[in-house]
């Protein structure tokens, strides 16, 4: 049996795509929607709100956990323990969220949100996630890890 191997090379600016600000922040818009839901709406819409407002932010979760595994079949000279273990942390704590007391979902959220702040544009410099990562993810995550912290306050 003949084994083949592709060689290819990753061409990449740091400058943030419009399909990466677009994809982006879209989900960022239904944490935004929700926060002001529970912040405005009346009464019950308000628990309708924080609910789906988490539910959405697990799901979100989940979601980047598969995009840093899709991620690592990119790297160069093959997947990084760094990766695998960030995907599992990010998918665990994701499921762990969904799972939760929503009091402590809201909290967990938010940080879950705050440490991809953190976690992705280090990922860049590696070389382990897009470059555009550095200077999108602060500010992306970091307003995700802002809205869950106001709604984990206000609920």
């Amino acid at each position: 049996m003949t084994q083949t191997q592709r060689i290819f090379t990753i061409r990449e600016t740091a400058g943030i795509p419009f399909d990466g600000e677009v994809f982006g922040w879209l989900p960022v818009m239904p944490m935004a929607l929700g926060m002001l839901g529970m912040f405005f709406l009346p009464g019950a819409w308000q628990g309708v709100c924080t609910a789906a407002t988490a539910v959405w932010g697990s799901a979100i979760l989940l979601f980047l956990a598969g995009v840093r595994r899709g991620l690592s079949f990119r790297t160069p000279g093959g997947v990084r323990a760094v990766q695998l273990l960030t995907m599992l942390v990010y998918f665990l704590w994701g499921l762990a969220s969904l799972l939760a007391p929503l009091s402590v979902s809201l909290w967990m959220l938010c940080l879950g949100y705050a440490a991809i702040a953190l976690i992705d544009p280090i990922a860049a410099r590696r070389g382990e996630a897009p470059l555009y990562f550095a200077r999108l993810r602060p500010v992306q995550m970091g307003t995700a890890a802002v809205i869950y912290g106001a709604v984990a306050l206000g609920f």
